[in-house]
C-alpha cells in the first residue's frame, strides 16, 4: 500500500510539473508580423491581415515619443524585427527587438548619447518593480501567461511595427 501511495504522489507531482511549464508549443497559423500601438496600449499578433491574438501592454515610464537615448524611458517607434529570445529573462520570458537601428544610433550620436539597447517584449513585473502603469525602462510588458503564448508563437526574424 505504501508503494502505491508513493507512486500516486510521483504521478501527481509529474503531472503538476508538466502543467506549469513556461514553454508552450504552438502549431497554428504563422505569426507574420507583430503590431504595437502605443497610444492604445495594444499588441497584435498577425497572420497576414488577420489578427491571431490581441494583448494589452505596458510601456516605458515615458511612453510618448520615440526612444532617443539610453535612460529616456521611451519605447522605440518604427520598423524592427524580433531578433533574439531569452528563456531565462529576469522578466519571466522575453523576445528581443532589433533596436537600435542605424538611424537610432545616428540620432543618439548627434546628441552625444548612447542609444541604449536591450529592448524586449517580456513578462510582468518582478517584486520591487514600480506598481504604476508604464513602468519599464523602454520595453513592452505583458502578463507572464500572455508571454508564454507570445514566446511560443513569435519566431526570430518576425517583423515588428511599433506605432505612436
Amino acid at each position: 500500500m505504501r508503494i502505491f501511495k508513493i507512486l500516486i504522489l510521483m504521478i501527481a507531482v509529474a503531472t503538476l510539473g508538466a502543467c506549469t511549464s513556461k514553454f508552450k508549443t504552438y502549431n497554428g497559423p504563422e505569426v507574420t508580423r507583430v503590431l504595437i500601438f502605443k497610444e492604445q496600449r495594444s499588441l497584435f499578433l498577425m497572420h497576414e491581415d488577420k489578427v491571431l491574438k490581441k494583448y494589452k501592454i505596458e510601456l516605458g515610464f515615458t511612453p510618448e515619443g520615440h526612444k532617443v537615448f539610453e535612460g529616456d524611458g521611451r519605447t522605440p517607434e518604427g520598423e524592427y524585427t524580433i531578433d533574439r529570445r531569452n528563456p531565462n529573462s529576469a522578466f519571466y520570458l522575453s523576445i528581443g527587438i532589433s533596436y537600435p537601428n542605424e538611424n537610432d544610433r545616428a540620432k543618439a550620436r548627434e546628441l552625444g548619447k548612447s542609444p541604449g539597447g536591450d529592448i524586449f517584449i517580456h513578462g510582468g513585473r518582478r517584486p520591487g518593480d514600480p506598481k504604476r502603469p508604464d513602468w519599464t525602462a523602454g520595453c513592452i510588458s505583458v502578463s507572464n501567461k500572455q508571454m508564454r503564448d507570445i514566446y511560443a508563437m513569435v519566431k526570430d526574424g518576425t517583423p515588428i511595427s511599433i506605432y505612436p
